[in-house]
């Protein structure tokens, strides 16, 4: 979408320039079409991108083998399951209750679906109360994710900026026209037109290869093609069965045990309370993905796993006489908690996805995974 955007025709409506350009028009007693819909290849793309990403997503939830976004939802429906990240969404919990929830949670599928070919409907027949309903609905959407899921606050930002391509909305009554001195006709505008157009198109049947026709190996994370082409919002297809957080207890060269993951002097096996405890937000600072290469090994995985022990030393001043906060090994555990009804959770369970021996330049240790529900000790962990 950002692809297609560079060539959006900005100039004409979203832009300083164009504020200007209708003031000045103004101040001469002219007429400038500031409620036209503008067409060009790149408006078309981004909003067909944007109808392909909603329906593509809204039919995921539709189709979900478990039934988390139905009424119907066994054990619990999707909405409950995510909605108990912030204190927003705790107070919309004890407000909308369990049943009310359960009510409101196939509402998102149908919003995500009906959403923007309304939008484009009344883009194309001028009616300005269907495009600014369809806006006004998505983003509406949009904020409730932003207020009850947490660190999703600029996402949600994105996706409700995706949809100012539909602004101004076109209106059917309006007699004003885009005079000729205001038509791109010029030879620089239709170079531009036709520069656009050379780099759009390959894009577009690239996109169209890949979601349709291209086999599993094309679709690899380790083709740069994948991660430009992959345009699929299927993170919330399913109800969150369980949340998960890491923990790495770590011992320092004095004795004492720290949290190398979540850099704190004090290790705490509970789930977090002041994050969110889901696998999306309770990683402070870090990257999302990284516990996914845990399979990484030989070189690699050094490469990965050593990326902690520096980091420690390295904010800890190690090696400015603070000896004593040396990284000498750590573990790290992933740990799991089913979501249950009414704002509870299971028992925790934890993985020992990776052992570390900072001391070592090239000791990798493949990844042991071992489930089991305990009483958690720091010390007996190292």
């Amino acid at each position: 979408m950002l692809f297609y955007a560079m060539f959006l025709p900005t100039a004409n409506v979203l832009s300083v320039d164009s504020l200007l350009r209708k003031k000045m028009h103004h101040e001469s007693g002219r007429f400038y079409g500031s409620d036209q819909v503008i067409v060009s290849l790149a408006t078309i793309c981004v909003k067909a991108q944007i109808l392909w990403i909603y329906l593509d997503a809204g039919q995921g939830k539709y189709n979900d083998p478990l039934g988390g976004w139905s009424l119907n939802a066994d054990p619990i429906p999707a909405l409950d399951s995510y909605a108990r990240h912030t204190v927003i969404a705790r107070y919309l919990y004890a407000f909308a209750t369990p049943v009310g929830l359960r009510l409101m949670t196939p509402s998102v599928v149908y919003i995500e679906l009906l959403t923007a070919p309304i939008a484009l409907i009344g883009s194309y027949f001028g009616n300005r109360r269907l495009v600014l309903s369809a806006i006004i609905l998505i983003c509406s959407l949009h904020a409730g994710i932003a207020m009850t899921v947490r660190n999703t606050f600029l996402l949600s930002s994105i996706a409700c900026a995706a949809w100012a391509v539909f602004l101004p909305p076109p209106s059917i009554s309006s007699s004003m026209k885009l005079s000729a001195a205001n038509t791109p006709t010029s030879a620089s505008s239709k170079r531009s037109s036709i520069y656009s157009t050379i780099v759009i198109v390959p894009m577009i049947f690239g996109s169209v290869w890949f979601e349709t026709i291209s086999g599993e190996c094309n679709q690899s994370m380790k083709h740069i093609w994948s991660t430009l082409l992959h345009n699929r919002w299927n993170v919330f297809i399913g109800a969150e069965e369980y949340v998960t957080w890491e923990i790495a207890p770590g011992r320092l060269q004095n004795g004492s045990v720290v949290d190398v993951w979540g850099r704190k002097v004090n290790v705490d096996w509970q789930m977090p309370g002041s994050g969110a405890p889901s696998t999306s937000t309770a990683r402070p600072g870090r990257w999302r993905s990284f516990p996914y290469l845990a399979e990484l090994d030989g070189e690699e995985g050094d490469a990965l796993w050593s990326y902690l022990c520096r980091q420690w030393d390295t904010e800890n001043c190690v090696d400015k006489g603070n000896e004593g906060k040396k990284l000498l090994r750590y573990n790290f555990f992933m740990l799991q908690a089913d979501v249950l009804p009414d704002m509870e959770f299971s028992p925790t369970r934890k993985r020992l996805i990776h052992s570390h021996d900072c001391t070592k330049k090239s000791n990798f240790v493949k990844h042991i995974i071992q489930t089991e529900t305990s009483n958690f000790d720091q010390d007996a962990e190292l």
